[in-house]
């Protein structure tokens, strides 16, 4: 019987591609061996994304309504057999952070979504919109595993969901990020702290694989000492469907070795799945 193959998927925030091309996302990318890669905050047309990736690499490009803003992208060493951007209802816009794709490994469909939640602030109509998202998220969700048992939402899902994923949660817990009413969605999508109750079934693979301890962080500011005193968030996901989640053979966060090394605020999320 043959040997199952290895899936890699990698997920970042790029927080303007092309300033991450400048700062040595190339050098990252070149020496990772990628198979399907998830973008957000890309702030870059599709030709843009294009020539920095190469050829080799086939793009599917939801930008932002506003242009150089947001943006998500899923880029594959394979074509997708469908893709879709819709999320939610007409009243409110969600351009720029939402893409879903399906695509065929070894006779399988697994479907990749890049998400970039809102980062919302609190009590002010920015909120308002994350929200709406997580609440059009939370109805996505079945219909996705309905669709593909192989099914993974990752990208910048701007919430840390519990006190392992901030390193100073206790200064946060008034702020959007780590507001209750956040952390009640991804309670719901894969289920609350001691509970046995998994909510929708969804598997947070980082916390699977890693346990429980700190993080591993995946942002941190770029102002003052925070990366170097690794003062971090957990916000940057892969979340899996139980059958996808159980294929998981490796996790990784690619912190940069020092400040200056970084190409993002955000660190990569790289998961091999044996598909």
């Amino acid at each position: 019987m043959p040997s199952p193959s290895r899936l890699r998927v990698a997920s970042v925030n790029v927080n303007g591609v092309r300033a991450a091309y400048r700062r040595g996302m190339g050098e990252w990318l070149a020496g990772r061996d990628v198979d399907l890669l998830a973008l957000q905050e890309v702030r870059a047309s599709t030709e843009d994304l294009q020539a920095l990736l190469g050829d080799e690499w086939d793009i599917l490009h939801d930008p932002a309504t506003a242009k150089g803003r947001a943006g998500v992208a899923i880029a594959s060493r394979r074509r997708a057999s469908i893709h879709r951007v819709e999320l939610g209802g007409p009243d409110f816009d969600t351009a720029g952070r939402w893409l879903e794709a399906d695509y065929e490994v070894d006779g399988r469909i697994v479907t990749l979504v890049s998400a970039y939640v809102h980062s919302g602030e609190a009590d002010t109509p920015k909120q308002v919109e994350k929200f709406k998202f997580l609440d059009a998220m939370q109805a996505r969700l079945p219909e996705l595993q309905a669709h593909s048992e192989l099914a993974l939402v990752v990208g910048d899902l701007n919430v840390g969901h519990r006190t392992l994923d901030i390193r100073n949660w206790k200064g946060n817990v008034k702020r959007a990020g780590f507001l209750p009413e956040e952390r009640a969605y991804f309670d719901r999508f894969v289920g609350a702290e001691g509970s046995e109750d998994h909510g929708l079934g969804w598997v947070d693979v980082g916390r699977r694989f890693a346990g429980e301890v700190d993080g591993p962080y995946t942002w941190w500011s770029f102002r003052g000492k925070a990366f170097d005193n690794d003062a971090g968030w957990r916000i940057d996901y892969q979340l899996a469907t139980p059958a996808l989640a159980e294929l998981v053979t490796d996790y990784r966060v690619d912190r940069a070795a020092t400040y200056d090394a970084r190409f993002s605020d955000h660190s990569p999320v790289v998961v091999d799945y044996a598909v």
